[in-house]
């Protein structure tokens, strides 16, 4: 017995202190896929035509929808569609790959060496059409469906926004709703209250439109339609 003590003196110590060993030792980081990679593929993805394949694929659907909805409302009915802007009726995509797909908050716009920051680009109203959606529009305004925007942008926007839509050939919509000064909430919550309030003037909203979870959330909608967007996201 008092041979065997110290081996198992030893043997305990050996096993905590690989127990110790075990317990210092980092989580198996998760099979993440590269950063640079993920970009290189967004700008692959962009260009290839793929893109834009998705954006009319989705679109057409739109178009389908409100052309065979909007002949079945009782009369009288006021039928609208809802848009999102960014990405879904304009592609800023100039100013993402200046930035290399960052947000840049504050400053100036340099589309040659970037930065460009998003209120600046805006402001200039040099974002360009997305086809599909345009063309999606003037089949809406054709079958007597309003059509509203509903941006994320904010108020102070609003004369830039305007100009740069009609610049892509949008005329005549029913309204242009941009996000008031000192307003809370996320995009969801603010956009659900605005069609809300599209519907308390008497219009059935048979269909939005747009690029985010966020633009489709909420309800006071027949018809949601999401456009690929895997540039950004937001909430």
């Amino acid at each position: 017995m008092f041979v065997r003590a110290p081996i198992l003196v030893l043997f305990l110590t050996l096993f905590l202190t690989t127990l110790a060993g075990c317990a210092n030792q980092a989580a198996p980081v998760a099979d993440l896929p590269n950063l640079g990679v993920v970009k290189t593929q967004l700008v692959v993805y962009h260009d290839s035509g793929a893109y834009d394949r998705d954006l009319a694929r989705v679109a057409g659907e739109a178009g389908a929808w409100i052309k065979a909805r909007a002949t079945t409302l009782p009369a009288g009915s006021r039928p609208a569609l809802v848009l999102d802007i960014d990405e879904t009726s304009l592609s800023n995509w100039p100013q993402l790959k200046i930035n290399d797909f960052g947000y840049i908050k504050a400053g100036g716009c340099d589309l040659d060496r970037g930065p460009c920051a998003a209120p600046a680009w805006e402001m200039m109203g040099r974002a360009t059409v997305i086809a599909p959606t345009l063309e999606l529009y003037r089949q809406a305004r054709a079958a007597g469906v309003a059509v509203f925007f509903i941006t994320g942008r904010p108020e102070a926007e609003r004369e830039a926004t305007a100009r740069n839509l009609a610049a892509a050939g949008y005329e005549g919509w029913a309204g242009l709703v941009l996000r008031a000064p000192g307003a809370h909430g996320g995009a969801a919550d603010y956009k659900a209250a605005e069609r809300a309030r599209i519907e308390a003037q008497g219009y059935t909203i048979i269909a939005n439109m747009g690029d985010q979870d966020s633009d489709l959330a909420g309800g006071h909608a027949e018809r949601t339609f999401k456009l690929a967007n895997p540039f950004y996201f937001i909430p």
